[in-house]
């Protein structure tokens, strides 16, 4: 009984642990393939503000970006 029941906690556990990082590796592998933003869209975020971004101010905004990762 208590064979059972150790057997049971010990497979809800390991599938909890399994499935955090199989769902880790997977939402890594999807960002790398689609990542949320890219230089375009910066450039095309900034000209619809009414401003001509230039490479540098692009290049500030990507490293912004990728700090608060």
């Amino acid at each position: 009984m208590w064979h059972d029941i150790l057997m049971v906690v010990i497979g809800l556990i390991g599938g909890i642990v399994i499935g955090f990082f199989g769902a880790r590796l997977f939402m890594q592998r999807y960002l790398k393939k689609n990542p949320p933003i890219n230089e375009e869209m910066v450039k095309i975020m900034m000209s619809s503000m009414g401003r001509t971004p230039s490479q540098k101010q692009v290049n500030q905004v990507m490293k912004q970006m990728q700090r608060v990762k």
